[in-house]
């Protein structure tokens, strides 16, 4: 059957686990220029404790058993398998939502906040039924089939996911990635959706900005708050751009060292987490992450989707459904870069930044429901 939708677990083989904390126990370590931080990347004392806490702290069993607490499946979309996790919530006035992650990120990012958003303290908070599927080419959402697998064809898919989970009315959130998929699904599936929410800080707004055809044309440097969005831009292009130029241009080369060597994917996805976040990322709730990109192979897939997103232009007709901003970190920079229309759900955060469900999961579940409430 064309629509079939099959149960599915999470079950790493021991013989994977083994091979993991072999290769981790007998890794090269480099030396390294003193005194830099993380001006290079990340520093050896960081990564080596990450590392030995990996291979011998971390369990990976246990959380295994927690991303099984939640009922998880597979299915097959034009010609991609496709994971996802569906929890429901006990309340009757539940409203069904979508949330998609971004990148170095997976459904792992959500553990903080699914509970939240399923089951609220307060009786009268409003709940959610929560959808969070893998995007296609990470974790489980593998392997990838072929090419083209960008936002739009991945927001095409959800729509079809949705369609088959049965909801004729839903909302949809995400940041990063998932905030692109998230609009497009938004556009394309605008008679179902009830809304769209996204989130954002101001360094991944600069950084976004880059790549916006004549958006450095529309600021003036004398004026203060468009200097230092100028200032992010070129700070992107000149130091902090490398790991996308690498991914967009040549995915298979980097994609080597991220399937074979999880010294490279563990400093790959934990300098990006450091450089992205003002509020502390567990370390467990990292390792996770990382995990699931290691025994999926998906250092490799990943990156050939950012490839494919750097040569699309297909972004899917605009969405006309009401729409939401979360801004974490806040400054003044983001209303500049992101101008929405009058009446636009716009909400501000002092902390946080790239991933407020790790970061700050209890606000962003407040802030989903103060968005979603009025449109149940």
């Amino acid at each position: 059957m064309a629509d079939r939708i099959e149960p599915f677990r999470i079950e790493v083989p021991q013989d994977e686990l083994d091979d993991l904390h072999a290769r981790l126990r007998h890794a090269r370590w480099p030396d390294e220029t003193p005194g830099e931080g993380w001006s290079r990347g990340v520093p050896l004392a960081r990564l080596r404790a990450l590392a030995e806490h990996w291979q011998s702290g971390f369990d990976w069993r246990a959380q295994e058993a927690r991303l099984n607490a939640y009922p998880q499946f597979t299915t097959e979309i034009d010609g991609q398998r496709i994971h996802f996790l569906r929890v429901r919530s006990p309340r009757p006035d539940a409203i069904p939502l979508l949330i998609t992650h971004g990148y170095p990120s997976s459904v792992a990012e959500f553990l903080h906040l699914i509970d939240l958003l399923t089951a609220p303290e307060q009786p009268d908070a409003q709940a959610f039924h929560v959808i969070a599927p893998s995007l296609p080419g990470y974790a489980y959402s593998t392997p990838l089939s072929g090419p083209g697998w960008a936002m739009g064809r991945a927001a095409a898919a959800w729509v079809e996911l949705m369609r088959r989970l049965g909801y004729d009315r839903y909302g949809v959130h995400g940041g990063d990635v998932g905030a692109g998929v998230s609009g497009t699904v938004a556009g394309l599936d605008g008679d179902r959706v009830i809304g769209a929410h996204v989130v954002t800080d101001p360094l991944t707004a600069a950084n976004v900005a880059t790549f916006l055809p004549g958006m450095a044309d529309c600021l003036d440097a004398a004026d203060p708050v468009d200097k230092t969005i100028l200032e992010r831009m070129d700070a992107f292009r000149r130091e902090g751009s490398g790991y996308l130029a690498i991914q967009n241009s040549r995915p298979q080369t980097i994609g080597y060292g991220l399937v074979d060597s999880p010294l490279l994917l563990l400093a790959w996805i934990a300098e990006k987490v450091h450089e992205w976040t003002d509020l502390p990322v567990d370390d467990d709730l990292l390792l996770t992450n990382v995990s699931l990109y290691w025994f999926t192979r998906s250092g490799m897939t990943t990156a050939h989707t950012l490839y494919e997103q750097a040569h699309s232009m297909d972004w899917g007709p605009p969405a006309s459904v009401p729409q939401g901003f979360a801004v974490f970190g806040t400054d003044e920079t983001v209303r500049r870069i992101i101008p929405t229309p009058a009446g636009t759900h716009w909400s501000e955060f002092p902390r946080g930044k790239h991933f407020p469900a790790m970061e700050a999961p209890a606000e962003l579940a407040a802030d989903l429901r103060t968005f979603f409430g009025p449109l149940a």
